[in-house]
């Protein structure tokens, strides 16, 4: 647990770094399995977040569209003070006047209110009813926009929790070497002492050590910033203490049977297929909606007034004149200059290429399983290969020393091996990340990140 501690404790400075801002704030710890930090982020990670929003939105937007349905009831309320009232020129022959002259009468009087209220009603509108019909689809296209951010969320978690798990492990293994090399160290220099060894042993020995040490602290560093970023990738405050329940003994890298399994139909549990096909589905609504701008629309419409009329206001609102009508209209689309026929043909068009995109879709989630597959296997292989090379690399370093210290060969040798033990740790190290990425690919291919 040595070396667990020593990633805690960084990523504990890193958060806490002695400023009396951040020493005052108040932070918090959580101790998180793989699975918690992916539920943590579907509940904190901006992208998330706002594709939940976006369902809710979805949600409004769907009653939005039934309450275009419904009784569409208006009141309106006006007044006018008339500082002038407005004059109205008659035929003078109309009062014994020559012809072509006109007089001037005042007609209305100064003060004027009208109420109103008006009530229309959809009977039959195409493009409402394709509407209603579609709503469904529409509300599933968020829906399944929400699952693929959540699952891109896990992947990218998960990816930054196996960083994390790969860094502490490339910590312990370097603790393993500078102890070694350190024990190495000082034997040398006291068989110097002893006259034994040369001056150019100690050197060389020592100029490896210092390299491992500054390799050490390097990858400190760079475990402190994988630590970060797993927090940034679940939506966490850098602020907050995050510790790592599961270690990386944990995480099986086997191959199971279904792996070898070459499904051509796979593609059917990724969810960017079934965006697509929701896709295409709210295209065929939409042709449908093109095809009933060619139809009537019939709307029942019904209204209500009061006017008022006074020369003086407080006398305003004594006499009502009202007024009333029921009616039906009925908007025929006779001739649009062709621009329903174009719109037609342009939704035809746009459903045509997203069957098109379903078709290479396929193919394509297909081809990237494959390819997952492959480097999955190639990269548990190599795997494999680089503990059995590290394990050699060791085995060759215990050899030379003891060789070395028998007198029967060169420090160089030692030397050698140490470096050829270091380069099989690196190699190691990358392809331990490798295969827990590519295991992650593979089950994004497979569709089994839900």
């Amino acid at each position: 647990m040595k070396h667990i501690l020593i990633i805690l404790m960084l990523a504990c400075g890193f958060a806490l770094k002695s400023n009396a801002q951040q020493a005052a704030t108040d932070t918090q710890r959580y101790n998180f399995t793989i699975q918690d930090c992916i539920n943590y982020a579907y509940e904190h990670q901006d992208s998330v977040v706002n594709a939940r929003l976006d369902v809710k939105s979805a949600g409004y937007k769907v009653k939005e569209t039934i309450g275009q349905g419904l009784p569409q009831i208006h009141g309106v309320a006006s007044f006018q003070d008339y500082l002038k009232i407005p004059t109205t020129l008659l035929p003078g022959e109309f009062f014994g006047q020559p012809a072509g002259t006109f007089i001037p009468v005042k007609f209305g009087v100064k003060y004027q209110s009208n109420m109103s209220i008006t009530a229309n009603q959809i009977l039959f509108d195409p493009d409402y009813l394709v509407g209603l019909q579609g709503r469904a689809t529409y509300r599933e296209l968020y829906d399944r926009s929400y699952t693929r951010s959540k699952i891109t969320a896990a992947i990218s978690v998960t990816k930054a929790y196996y960083q994390v798990l790969v860094a502490v492990e490339q910590l312990r293994i370097l603790q393993l070497d500078i102890d070694q090399l350190k024990q190495q160290m000082d034997e040398t220099v006291a068989r110097n002492k002893q006259g034994f060894v040369e001056k150019i042993d100690v050197d060389r020995i020592t100029v490896q050590y210092n390299s491992l040490v500054t390799k050490k602290e390097n990858a400190i560093r760079s475990a402190g910033l994988s630590y970060q970023l797993l927090k940034f990738q679940i939506g966490m405050p850098i602020d907050n203490v995050l510790l790592l329940r599961e270690k990386l003994e944990d995480v099986k890298l086997e191959p199971n049977g279904s792996d070898a399994v070459a499904d051509t139909s796979i593609y059917h549990n990724r969810i960017e297929y079934s965006l697509l096909e929701t896709q295409s589905k709210l295209y065929q609504y939409d042709v449908k909606r093109k095809k009933g701008q060619f139809l009537p629309k019939l709307t029942a419409n019904a209204s209500y007034a009061a006017s008022y009329q006074n020369n003086s206001f407080g006398q305003l609102y004594h006499t009502n004149f009202p007024s009333s009508y029921i009616g039906l209209t009925l908007n025929v689309p006779i001739f649009t200059g062709f621009q329903h026929v174009n719109q037609l043909r342009q939704s035809q068009i746009t459903l045509q290429k997203s069957q098109n995109d379903l078709f290479a879709a396929k193919n394509a989630f297909n081809l990237e399983l494959k390819r997952a597959r492959i480097t999955y296997l190639n990269g548990l292989q190599t795997l494999n290969d680089q503990k059995k090379n590290r394990a050699l690399a060791e085995e060759v370093l215990r050899v030379s020393k003891i060789k070395y210290q028998q007198g029967v060969g060169s420090s160089l040798e030692v030397i050698q091996a140490q470096t050829a033990l270091q380069d099989a740790d690196n190699t190691y190290i990358q392809g331990l990340y490798d295969a827990l990425v590519s295991k992650v690919d593979l089950d994004k291919a497979y569709g089994r990140i839900q």
